[in-house]
């Protein structure tokens, strides 16, 4: 009877752009697509690391993206007090196999996308105009969000105007509206005219 060994996890933390977000990176894949919670609540119907997490009183918010997990913290706690704890904990509860996301997650989003009007109707030139903006954001600006331990997603076109969610670390990070306005606003403007500005709601 063969046994597999399970490779022992390794984890590290990486800086993100918004000082109270730190990213810890594991050396497994904990869930393909992301996750965010910015809530309890919907931790505890989705995610059982997420809600173990926010159990902790410096936890404020855990966004989870392949092999990352971004965790936001409540201002009033230094990173050097808790960063060990999370990173131990992180580690052990991956190393003993506990879920991350529980199935149905991601169905139960697009559900709630739909209802919220993500999916707006699209006609004729202006469909082909959102298909253009949307291949832009997932080739050129969605790996470099998530290298920042943070996502983006389109949300709406409408007149010239491009809607985003920003997810992950780059919610309520300072330097997440600079990249907006200089890199991503500049780049979608040079490769659609149509485009007259980018703004952006925190997911």
């Amino acid at each position: 009877m063969e046994t597999t060994v399970k490779s022992p996890i390794m984890i590290y933390t990486e800086q993100t752009p918004n000082p109270e977000s730190l990213k810890f990176v594991t050396n497994k894949m904990l869930y393909k697509g992301t996750a965010d919670f910015r809530e309890e609540e919907l931790a505890q119907k989705w995610s059982p690391l997420a809600k173990a997490l926010f159990e902790k009183p410096y936890v404020k918010g855990v966004y989870v993206c392949n092999n990352f997990v971004t965790i936001t913290k409540e201002f009033n706690f230094a990173w050097e007090d808790i960063m060990l704890k999370l990173k131990e904990f992180i580690k052990d509860y991956v190393s003993d196999g506990g879920e991350v996301i529980s199935d149905g997650f991601a169905d139960a989003m697009a559900k709630l996308e739909a209802e919220q009007g993500v999916s707006y109707e699209y006609t004729g030139e202006e469909a082909e105009l959102v298909k253009k903006i949307k291949e832009l954001i997932d080739t050129y600006v969605k790996p470099a969000v998530e290298m920042d331990g943070g996502n983006i997603e389109f949300k709406s076109f409408d007149k010239g105007v491009v809607t985003v969610v920003l997810q992950g670390s780059c919610s309520g990070c300072p330097s997440s509206t600079v990249t907006l306005k200089a890199g991503i606003e500049g780049m979608l403007k040079r490769m659609v005219p149509e485009v007259t500005e980018v703004v952006s709601e925190t997911g």
